[in-house]
Order: C-alpha cells, then structure tokens, then sequence
C-alpha cells in the first residue's frame, strides 16, 4: 500500500518575464513566469523541489546573474528567496533533508548554497550534462550554483525513483528539456499532484504538445508530454505547470495542500 507525504506547498519565489516564445512557440509579447519552488512533508523527510532564484540577486541581480543576459529579466524582492519563503510557513533551511534539483538551469538552482547540510537529489544523466557543459557555451546554466557541492550530498539516480520506497515522492524520468529532466509526483492524503517541472513551461504547450527550440532533444521533449498526460490518466493525478502563471491562480497557489 503506498504511503502519502503529509503536505505539498508551493511557495511564493521570484518571477521572470521572458519572451512569449521562449515557453510557447509562435506567442509573441512577454509573459510573466513564476520561478517554482515546491516543498513536501514525508514522515522521511522534508523534501525541496527546486531552488527558485538566488537570494544574492535582489540586490544586485547584475553581479549574479549578468553573464546570464538576457535570459535573466525578474522581479525578486528579499522574502521571495527561498530561505524566506521557508520561514513564512514556519520552515527553517536546516529542517530540509532533501533537495530535489529537477534540472540545472538557472531559475531552478539559486539557492542551492543554502542546504549544504542536505541530500541533494538530481537524475545522473542531467549532472553528466552539467560536468560536459563548457564555460563558453552553457546556455541557461549558472555554474556557480553547483560550485559548493560535495559529491557525499549526491544521490544520483537513473530512471524513475522512488525517493523513499513507499510511493509518497517519485521522481519521473522526463529527459527531453534538458537529458535528465525530472518531474515529481506527489501522493497527498486526497490528492495527487503531478509536477513535470520544466517538462513543459505552459499549459498551451502541454495541450498542443509543443516543444522548444533550445529543449536538447525535441522528439525526447514530446515524448515526455506524452508520458505526463498517460501518467496524470494512470494515478488520477492533478498537473501542475510549474511555468504557468494561470496555473498558479488556478490552484490559488502561494499555499498549502493536502
């Protein structure tokens, strides 16, 4: 019988504002886009899905993030860091165990420096990647984020994974966006939520199918969509798109769920 985590929040981080057609082909305009943080409560563990964006860039968003023009255009105040966000839900940095980095772009690993203390759990494929990248070509990747990591915090897998053994956390095998993609689905006490992270940045793209021009491999990027709409039908699941910001009001999201 599986288990259930105890909670899922999705917690209030940064915004970007990006291009319509960086997250959905043929949109023209700019589109605001949240930076998804989400949090999960186990008896195991409290586990983090994603950093957001640095807390060092509220500042001075040029001196952390200026060799990522223009892919960086946000609006972060100090209590949208991640660390910040903890707190306002009674949450301290050091509670978390596991940190689940779904994949290595930058609005997904900002504040990683904060959890040196945790487990820090990727697909093995996506930290191959990350090691192959070079400096003069590394696209949406912030490699200072990973700077501070010790290979003990790892735990690499491959596939699909069961975080704990008991089907409250399993992280999904969605390669496509980037080699190791990961999303995250979620047993609640009376739901379960799907999160495909950055499987798909909209929810125009999950119903049409359509993939990016700079996902690493588009036929791998559709058949992941695919993979999310047969799981979301297999486990009765809810999709969150964690892009969406029509998503985030649909689920009246900063908030908790159970």
């Amino acid at each position: 019988m599986n288990a259930h985590a105890k909670a899922l929040w999705a917690l209030n981080g940064a915004r970007l504002y990006v291009l319509a057609s960086e997250v959905m082909p043929g949109s023209t305009g700019i589109v605001e886009v949240p930076a998804p943080t989400f949090l999960i409560e186990t008896d195991d563990g409290l586990v983090l899905v994603d950093t957001g964006l640095s807390p060092r860039a509220v500042n001075d968003e040029d001196a952390v993030y200026g060799d990522l023009k223009p892919y960086v255009v946000s609006k972060m105040t100090r209590d949208q860091g991640v660390d910040a966000q903890l707190a306002t839900i009674g949450k301290f940095i050091g509670d978390v165990t596991h940190v689940i980095i779904s994949h290595s772009h930058f609005d997904h690993t900002g504040g990683l420096h904060l959890f040196p203390h945790a487990t820090l759990v990727m697909n093995v494929h996506e930290w191959h990647y990350l090691q192959q990248q070079p400096e003069s070509d590394r696209g949406p990747i912030r490699r200072a984020d990973f700077s501070d990591i010790a290979e003990s915090q790892l735990l690499l897998f491959d596939g699909d994974h069961d975080l704990f053994g008991d089907g409250a956390v399993t992280l999904l095998a969605l390669p496509g966006h980037t080699p190791g993609n990961t999303g995250v689905l979620v047993r609640l006490p009376t739901r379960t939520m799907l999160l495909p992270m950055d499987t798909v940045h909209v929810r125009a793209a999950y119903d049409t199918e359509a993939v990016l021009a700079y996902d690493t491999d588009q036929q791998q990027a559709r058949e992941s969509i695919r993979r999310v709409k047969s799981l979301a039908i297999d486990t009765g699941a809810e999709v969150w798109i964690g892009h969406d910001i029509e998503d985030w009001r649909r689920y009246k999201a900063p908030g908790r769920y159970t």
